[in-house]
């Protein structure tokens, strides 16, 4: 195991502003009328928007967001800027450092992005206004502003990784640089024939998911909201696998079964992220069924293109925050003597079994914002369900009832591996669960439901395979050509 010997800080002190004692007052006041005059004038903006229904077009919902967004630019620096410059002691935490530098660049970035789609916003006004109100519809404001939102999260973030790499955390303390994971628990003589079995399905998954987007792309027949939101789990799938996957086939063949600090906060990251998405894009697609079925004469105004685009972004931004929460916790804690892992990835939950630090706040945060999180989307996809059956049960017909099985399906089967496995690791396991009954049911959600997948709506799915048919017949067509 590594670990390295240095002095880690706890927090920093700043210089503030270069302000003579005696002019410390002025200053303070007039910096307080500049922030308070800040504050007031964006919220009046934004209060005059939402009240004044002559004020619900385009320019004016993006100038309310950049108000918003200029509020809290400012608060993320000028109240602590108040406090030090009537404190002799000028210090932040670590913790309020490390958020400031992630604030302050997402404020500053979804700024710098949101007066490029105003300036978007007023050439199709001047260039176009025959075509304003077709162009720059609700739906579509609201994507211009979230995609914003996503680029400044990821942006934001990291750079916010790499700086918690630099930074020294605290004083006095041995730093670990990295994991030790135990693995899979297979023999050694075995080692060989698994490590080809999850290459294989590893494989199976990846081409699986390419070939369900590739045929989503070029059939102009499955451009509809419904094959949309499919290749966007596909590709979440496909990421979700290949967080863990490689390092631990490459772990399967190796003495030394270590990741680095960096790479395992890394993959609670991205792990977090992507188990996120999928809960949410399993439930957007329950609503689309909803939509189709229940209110079948207003599918395509209300499922259209900007909508759909809207609601993964949503998904996006959402996983993205949440996923920073549990990161960002995590960064406060510390680890002193075991630094092994009982698994074949870094699991949150069991680094924080083995860190020497209190960590009750990240469980709370785990029990209660990951738990609505996660209850939330399934209770809307159920939901669903009730609603669609019960439309169905309104005119009962074997006609009707198989055409809902066809169509609903395969997205229930999607939904009952993917919450089935979570919860048999999460909800119904114990403390007598042994760990290679736990482990191997992390690997059927996180390596065998993703694989899965592609089979379950290609055989399911009559669309598919005739996308799939036509796509072999080009192939054939084009190699007897050659």
């Amino acid at each position: 195991m590594k670990r390295q010997n240095e002095t880690r800080v706890s927090e920093f002190l700043l210089q503030g502003l270069p302000v003579p004692p005696e002019e410390q007052g002025w200053f303070l006041t007039l910096f307080l009328v500049i922030y308070l005059t800040t504050v007031l004038g964006n919220l009046l903006i934004i209060l005059l928007i939402r009240i004044d229904s002559r004020l619900h077009t385009p320019m004016y919902f993006f100038l309310s967001i950049l108000a918003f967004n200029d509020v809290f630019l400012s608060s993320v620096t000028v109240p602590k800027m108040l406090v030090d410059m009537q404190s002799n002691h000028k210090s932040i935490p670590y913790s309020g450092c490390i958020s400031q530098v992630y604030f302050l660049i997402f404020f500053a970035c979804t700024d710098n992005f949101l007066l490029a789609v105003m300036a978007y916003d007023r050439y199709v006004a001047i260039c176009q206004p025959l075509h304003y109100t077709m162009i720059m519809r609700q739906e579509r404001c609201i994507s211009l502003v979230a995609w914003s939102w996503i680029f400044s999260f990821s942006h934001a973030l990291m750079h916010t990784l790499l700086t918690t790499q630099v930074i020294m955390r605290r004083q006095n303390e041995t730093r670990v640089s990295e994991f030790l994971l135990l693995g899979l628990p297979i023999p050694p003589d075995q080692q060989g024939w698994f490590l080809t079995l999850f290459l294989v399905m590893y494989l199976t998954t990846v081409l699986g998911n390419l070939i369900i987007i590739l045929l989503i792309r070029i059939d102009s027949r499955l451009h509809t909201p419904m094959y949309f939101f499919l290749s966007v789990l596909a590709f979440n799938d496909m990421c979700f696998s290949s967080v863990t996957v490689p390092k631990m086939l490459e772990d399967m063949q190796s003495n030394q079964k270590s990741i680095s600090y960096s790479g395992c906060i890394s993959q609670v990251y991205f792990l977090i992220f992507f188990a996120c998405t999928e809960n949410f894009l399993l439930a957007v697609m329950a609503y689309d069924r909803y939509v189709a079925i229940c209110q079948p004469l207003h599918y395509t105004m209300i499922m259209r293109q900007e909508r759909c685009i809207a609601l993964v972004a949503w998904s996006w931004i959402i996983s993205f925050s949440h996923a920073l929460i549990h990161t960002l916790l995590f960064l406060q804690v510390s680890f002193c003597d075991d630094i092994t892992i009982p698994h074949f990835f870094c699991e949150l939950a069991k680094l924080l079994e083995i860190s020497c630090s209190d960590t009750s706040l990240n469980n709370l945060i785990i029990l209660t914002e990951a738990a609505a999180i996660l209850s939330i989307p399934f209770i809307c996809i159920i939901g669903s369900y009730i609603c669609i059956w019960a439309t169905v049960l309104k005119n009962p017909s074997a006609k009707k009832f198989f055409k809902v099985l066809s169509t609903c399906g395969s997205h229930l089967l999607v939904v009952a591996l993917f919450y089935g496995t979570i919860a048999e690791v999460y909800l119904f396991s114990s403390p007598s669960m042994s760990s290679a009954k736990e482990i191997a049911a992390s690997v059927m959600y996180m390596i065998i439901t993703p694989m899965l997948n592609p089979f379950i709506y290609s055989l399911r799915n009559r669309d598919i395979k005739q996308a799939l048919n036509l796509f072999a017949d080009k192939v054939m067509f084009c190699k007897s050509a050659s």
